[in-house]
This record gives structure tokens, sequence and C-alpha cells, in this order.
């Protein structure tokens, strides 16, 4: 591999944010490599899912989204995966990408695009203010090998990942545990997010471990209204698929152009609603201000009664019932008589006579016309009736901020599984993919397949991005931590011959004797970078040597030595 190649396959091991944005592909890889792991797989056995068996792809999405909550912690936590800076990453990226280009793009390097973290002073939201300014996360997304071994850290009782691990684990759950074409997923990354469009009925997006189905994104609630940060108030970077991407700042796109061009008219009619009266509800529940500006009728034996907006959206706490939809009524019939007033509350709108005046006249809130009119009807009680319009007007239909089409579309080369084929088939379709796809490839090193794989860019990574197992050990003397790998449990949290990186091994206190060779030989390399290291794993036996020798016992039936010399340079050969 060439050194920019190289950087790319490096980064399918480690996978940290930063590296996703600058190798797009790598998204639909990690994807790839949840499906090839048979964890996912095994789901399909489950009793809650097993009795879905024959029921629709919709139903088994709603329960996988249960599973997910029950199983699922979302961790956010800045010191799993270590620390790094913002110079040596710019550094290392500025080939790639000019490092004002991503100042203007990544959250951590000056983007500013949703105020709500602006307004927070976004390294302080996360976190980050403890540390000096050039101090930032590496923020690692996990494989759902690397999410289930939370389970073994210390503090966590279920397995764990942050959003872009999630939003990779959903779509990979979706396609093998619901049956829904990888063609009908769309995975949407912002600076401070990642989540999926499924196209599935009228559409639902995945927010880190929760669903957000269309009626749900319009209902005005707290937590749809959190889901709909990213997608209100950042731009989208990348929209990957299983044809492609497209990026906000390459120029060339991979995608398939009838597949965004669809994918992006899918979106739009997911974020607009037309304005009724429940959807005029939900506005209310959300901007609880204008709710004074409102009231409601019921008839009490042929006579009205009235009760204030603000009155009635408090009952809605704790009842089952909502303003404005057809349980409206029951929610009145809870409501103390104390709290209707026998006459018309001036400076107040009826909901009866808004919902007759949008029963005759269809309100485009897209429209200027329409705008100005529904202003001029709301101004006798409205103090600034233009800007409660434009909010209502936002509410109905959100547009996110899509990379543009105007992009060189390249010849496709999609990657065409079904959920009706074994995860052996599909295994193998990949294997025949590897040369002709380099998504398909990169897959295999994100799934850390180090039978077919070039060790070199996991050994990089091993000793240049794992600073959290050196840290951990950062008391003891090397042979204190010989000693301290040798006491942990001996196994690896990946299958096969597969190999976690040290921070992972160090992280959940398990590990292969290959996978803690390396723990070791990362320690050496950050404590004497004037020693040359070397790894020989033969079969069974994995030896370290730098100044002195180590020894561990293996079951990977891995046999590979290991150079990793002084001046930076990293060899491997058959032993």
């Amino acid at each position: 591999m060439d050194a920019e190649e190289l950087e790319k396959y490096t980064s399918a091991v480690t996978l940290s944010d930063m590296e996703i944005f600058v190798f797009p592909e790598l998204m639909y890889s990690l994807v790839l490599a949840n499906i090839m792991s048979p964890i996912i797989w095994r789901w399909r056995e489950l009793d809650c899912f097993k009795k879905l068996e024959g029921k629709s792809s919709y139903k088994r999405l709603m329960r996988l989204k249960q599973f997910i909550i029950d199983e699922f912690e979302f961790n956010l936590d800045l010191e799993t995966w270590g620390l790094t800076n913002q110079a040596a990453e710019l550094k290392r990226f500025e080939k790639f990408i000019p490092p004002a280009e991503i100042a203007k793009s990544n959250a951590l390097f000056g983007y500013e695009g949703d105020k709500y973290y602006f307004d927070v002073d976004i390294r302080k939201h996360f976190g980050l203010d403890k540390y000096d300014g050039e101090i930032i996360p590496y923020w690692k997304t996990e494989t759902v090998e690397a999410m289930e071994a939370f389970r073994l850290k210390e503090g966590y009782s279920k397995a764990a990942g942050e959003c872009v691990s999630l939003s990779a684990l959903y779509a990979a759950a979706a396609f093998i545990v619901c049956g829904i074409p990888l063609q009908d997923i769309y995975m949407i990354l912002t600076p401070l997010h990642s989540q999926n469009f499924v196209d599935i009925q009228d559409g639902v997006l995945t927010n880190n471990r929760r669903l957000v189905t269309k009626t749900m994104w319009f209902n005005g609630t707290a937590i749809s209204n959190k889901a709909q940060r990213a997608l209100r108030n950042e731009n989208v970077t990348i929209v990957a698929h299983s044809s492609g991407y497209v990026h906000c700042l390459y120029d060339d796109a991979t995608i398939d152009k009838k597949a965004y061009e669809y994918f992006v008219g899918q979106l739009d009619a997911y974020l607009s609603t037309e304005l009724t009266l429940p959807i005029f509800a939900n506005f209310l529940r959300t901007y609880q201000d204008y709710q004074k500006f409102f009231q409601l009728c019921r008839d009490c034996h042929g006579q009205p009664q009235f009760v204030k907006a603000e009155v009635l959206f408090h009952y809605e706490h704790g009842s089952n019932y909502r303003v404005g939809d057809k349980s409206c009524e029951k929610l009145l019939a809870e409501v103390s008589d104390d709290d209707f007033i026998p006459y018309e509350l001036p400076g107040r709108i009826r909901c009866d006579d808004l919902e007759k005046l949008l029963a005759k006249k269809r309100v485009d809130m897209r429209d200027s016309q329409h705008r100005a009119f529904f202003a001029k009807s709301v101004e006798r009680v409205m103090p600034e009736p233009q800007q409660f319009v434009d909010r209502l007007a936002d509410f109905v239909r959100t547009e996110p901020k899509l990379p543009s089409s105007d992009k060189n579309f390249l010849a496709g080369n999609s990657i065409d599984i079904s959920p009706d084929q074994s995860r052996q088939e599909i295994v193998s379709y990949l294997r025949s993919k590897r040369r002709s796809n380099v998504t398909a490839d990169l897959a295999f090193y994100a799934y850390r397949d180090m039978e077919s794989c070039d060790w070199v860019p996991f050994v990089k990574a091993a000793v240049e991005r794992n600073p959290v197992s050196v840290a951990m050990l950062d008391s003891m003397s090397l042979d204190e931590a010989y000693s301290w790998l040798q006491q942990m449990p001996d196994d690896s949290i990946y299958d096969g011959k597969r190999l976690a990186q040290p921070d992972e091994a160090a992280n959940y206190k398990t590990g292969d004797g290959l996978e803690k060779a390396f723990v070791l030989a990362n320690l050496i390399r950050q404590r004497n970078p004037e020693h040359d290291v070397e790894i020989v794993s033969n079969d069974e036996r994995v030896t370290v040597s730098a100044s002195d020798q180590y020894g561990f016992v293996s079951n990977k039936g891995l046999s590979r030595r290991v150079f990793a010399s002084k001046d930076g340079n990293i060899h491997t050969s058959d032993e």
C-alpha cells in the first residue's frame, strides 16, 4: 500500500468519527463487518424474534427497537477510547481535506452549526473543558463485538456504543433480523450525530437507541424535538448507502444517482406534513408560550364551555389522552369542572374555529400567500404574527441541509446482498467483491479478519492510536504490566482468527495471548521509542522482543512475524 492507501486501511481498524469523515466508505464497511459477525445472526434465534416470523418487517423493526433499548446503553464517555489533539489530527489528514474545511464541518475543530451546542459551549457540553483547548477525544466507533464487550467493563451492565456505532448496529440488525433490504436503508451523518432513514411505510429514522416514525416526528414532545435537532440544525456531511456514498466536501459521489434522488424525495416527504388541527396542537405542545392565545370549547348540555389551552395541555401529564387528536374528548372529560368557563375568553382564538378554517381552506405553509393569509387570521390576538407563522411553517416542514446533487456520480458498484441469504453466503459474496469494491475490502479490516488481511494497517493502528492501554499501565514497570496481562482472562472478544486492538483488550480486561502481546508492544513503543519491537506468533506461542523477551500463549492459530522499527516502519512476514 502507498501512504494514502495505508491511512485509509488503518482507519478501517480504528474507525474514529474523524476517520469516517475523511474516508466515508468506512461507514458502510462497518455495517458490512457487523453483518458478517455471528452475533447479530444469533439474535434471529431469540424467542422475541422467532415468534415474529412471518410478520411484517415494520413489526419486527419495532420489536428490534425495544430489544436495543433493553440491551444497549448510549455511551459517550470521553475516555473510553482515549484522547488526541487537534493539531495531530489535522496534520494527519491535511493531504485529504484542507484543515479549514475540516474546521467548518467537524464539531471538534470549530464547527458551530447547531445553535444549541454553540449556546451551551460545545466543549463544556461534552466535558472537554477540563482539558487543554487542543485536546479532543478519539470517539472510536465500535464493532458489534466491542459494543457487546461493554458488559465486561466496570460500571456497565449492558452492551453500549456511541451514536455512529448504534446507527451501524441498527442498519445491520434491520437487514438480518427484520429482513429489510440494504437498498432501503440510508445512513445520514452530521457533525454531531449519526442516524438512518429506513424507507418503510411513511419512513422511520433511527436515533441512537430509539426509532422515530413520521407521526412521532410531528408529535411535539420533548423527546421528539431532541431527535429532530441534527436534521433541523446541522449540515449533513455524508449519506451512505449500499450503492455508495455522497460527501459534502468531495466532488465525486459513488452512490447511485437515482437512489440518492429517491432518498432526497422520501426524506422530504417524511419531514413534511399538512397543517391540520392535530398537527397545530402538536405545534402548541412544542411552543408552549403560544398556548395562552388559544382556547378549546366543549358542549355541556347544549351550552358551550371553554378551557384555556395551557390548562388542557397540563392535563396531558399523566394522561393517555392528547390535545387535538381523537382522544381529546376523553381528555376534556378528565378536566375538573372548576377549570371550565361558561363564556368565550377574550384575546384567545377558538380551536374549533381554527379547525373549520383549516377544513375550508387547505393552508400550504410552503406558500408565501398562504402564510400571509394565516398570519392575518391570528393577528388580532398574536403580538408577532409573522414570527408565529414562520415557526409554524418550520414545524410542519424540516428542510435538511443535504450534500448537493451537483456531484460527479461515478459508475456504481453496489453491494447486492439479500436478507434471504445465509451468513456464510454473504461472507463469500463479500470476499468475491474485495478486488472490485473498496468498501467490501475495507469491511474485512473492520471485521478484523487477520487471516485474509494485510497485517500492517492493524499493527500501525495498534502502536499509534491506542492511548488507553498505555495510560492504564502507566504506573507499572514492564514486568508488572506483563504480569497484569498474564493474569487477565485469555478470552478474545472476537471469534476465530480475528483480533482486538490493545485498547479493546485493556478496556474489557480480557484477550487472547496475541492480543496481549500487542498491548505490551504498544506500551514498549510509547515508553521506549528508540527500541525496535518484534512480535513472533507461531500458532500457540507468541513472543514479544525488545530489550527483553516476553512470552504469551495464543489460541488464534495465527503465524506471523511483526517488526516495528524505531524509525516508525512496520514489516510483517509469514512465520
